[in-house]
């Protein structure tokens, strides 16, 4: 990726359009058939990818699936926990060994410090001659490290929280090392609950290339899958999508702003949840990347702070409230006491997004982007950014519809059925008294005396 002061090159620019989708079993039962299905998506969403001069190297493709437990058995053996007591980590590192080195020990001692036991490094097995010769000359080592679960993370929730301290915490101190071969080293996904295959790669190498992903013991309930088209970007490994918690088609034109505001929120930032592990996280969003990577460093930042999946997604992509006279009070209260701490992440935009436990997608209000979803009699759920993505027989659909501005699309795969945007928002609206918080805590600037 070229630098700032390349010629009129600025990453602040940085924006794409691409396809998204995914495909869920409702009931969460794992397969490997789901692997398989996703990467027949990702193929039939080949022409909204780009490619360069040289026709087999795309501009990034990948898949994010739950951690497929059977499969790190196999590899792992008796040393690996049971489900839901380990992260993996994916992550690319420089070519140059030494730089290699550096970064690893620099993870180990990050996981070490925070109370975590490193269990293990893999290579992930690659065949680099699937991909081509541009991809290849800027091709990071890719490896996991296995991450058990420490005494002083005594649920779930906080053992994913301390992983994302860990990873931010990595993050910086490689950040401060003089490392040439810096654009190569990024962490994936470090996580108990979901893992990301990307590249720099198109559609149809991504099974090619990983191949753990043609392993029958992969095995999951849901995948996300992401065809990258970078209008005014350069593609790079690290920018291929998904993310860690999103894949995106679109351009969040306010991102500037965005990031601005949180970087101002920084000095305030308080938790109870992370203690003085708060001062670690700064940065709080990624501002060299895309937009797509700063509304998931957003993302994520919030539902580490306690909140759930679809309540973190609604303040980031809030509907459009502000002059909507029939809309339920409560929630109107809900978006404008957020209003007052989160700015909207504005579009156009459609998103994918899933916490490895349910899985969904939003439109933002402008609702400019393309998105259909169907479900199968079967307990199948495809969602993509056009409709045949998967052959799948008339006879077996129960239902089909499209996204609709400001509208989510949830499965919850815990426990097995889609919630309705409404029911789910009502849930979500009606757990804290928000309208009362406004009423009480709220001040007008109209309402204040004149000054001389």
């Amino acid at each position: 990726m070229p630098k700032k002061t390349d010629g009129l090159y600025d990453p602040q620019f940085e924006h794409d359009a691409c396809g998204v989708g995914f495909v869920a079993n409702i009931k969460g039962v794992r397969s490997h058939d789901i692997v398989e299905k996703a990467l027949q998506i990702l193929v039939n969403l080949a022409h909204r990818g780009a490619c360069g001069c040289d026709p087999e190297t795309g501009d990034g493709a990948g898949i994010l699936t739950q951690i497929p437990h059977t499969f790190f058995q196999k590899e792992l053996g008796a040393k690996l926990p049971k489900a839901g007591h380990y992260g993996v980590g994916m992550v690319f590192l420089p070519q140059d060994a030494n730089e290699r080195g550096l970064c690893e020990a620099i993870i180990n001692q990050a996981v070490k410090a925070e109370g975590q036991t490193l269990i293990a490094w893999r290579n992930v097995p690659v065949d680099s001659r699937k991909i081509g010769p541009k991809s290849r000359e800027v091709e990071p080592v890719i490896r996991q490290f296995i991450v058990g679960r420490g005494a002083n993370a005594v649920d779930d929730a906080m053992f994913e929280r301390k992983l994302y301290v860990i990873r931010k915490v990595i993050e910086k101190i490689v950040t401060g090392k003089p490392i040439q071969e810096m654009d190569m080293f990024y962490i994936s996904s470090l996580s108990s609950r979901t893992i990301v295959y990307k590249g720099l790669l198109m559609a149809h190498q991504i099974g090619l290339y990983y191949k753990d992903l043609a392993n029958p013991a992969f095995t999951t309930a849901l995948a996300l899958v992401h065809q990258r088209f970078s209008t005014n970007t350069f593609p790079t490994w690290p920018l291929a999508h998904p993310y860690r918690y999103i894949a995106h088609n679109g351009e969040i034109n306010t991102v500037r702003g965005n990031r601005n505001w949180m970087r101002a929120r920084e000095a305030g930032l308080t938790s109870h949840l992370f203690g003085e592990d708060i001062k670690k996280l700064s940065p709080l969003v990624n501002e060299s990347g895309s937009d797509s990577a700063t509304l998931d460093s957003a993302l994520e930042l919030l539902i580490a702070g306690g909140r759930s999946l679809p309540h973190a997604m609604m303040m980031l992509v809030p509907e459009a409230w502000g002059n909507n006279e029939q809309m339920d009070h409560d929630r109107r209260a809900f978006y404008e006491y957020h209003a007052c701490m989160m700015e909207p992440w504005d579009g156009p935009a459609a998103i994918a997004f899933t916490d490895g436990r349910s899985i969904g997608a939003i439109l933002d209000r402008n609702g400019l982007r393309p998105a259909r979803y169907l479900v199968t009699k079967d307990d199948l759920v495809v969602m993509a950014s056009e409709t045949g993505v998967l052959d799948i027989p008339a006879e077996n659909i129960k239902e089909k519809w499209r996204l609709q501005p400001g509208k989510i699309f949830l499965v919850d795969t815990v426990a097995g059925k889609i919630i309705s945007d409404d029911e789910l928002k009502n849930r979500i609206i009606r757990r804290r008294p928000y309208g009362q918080w406004l009423s009480e805590n709220k001040i007008d600037l109209r309402d204040l005396p004149e000054g001389d």
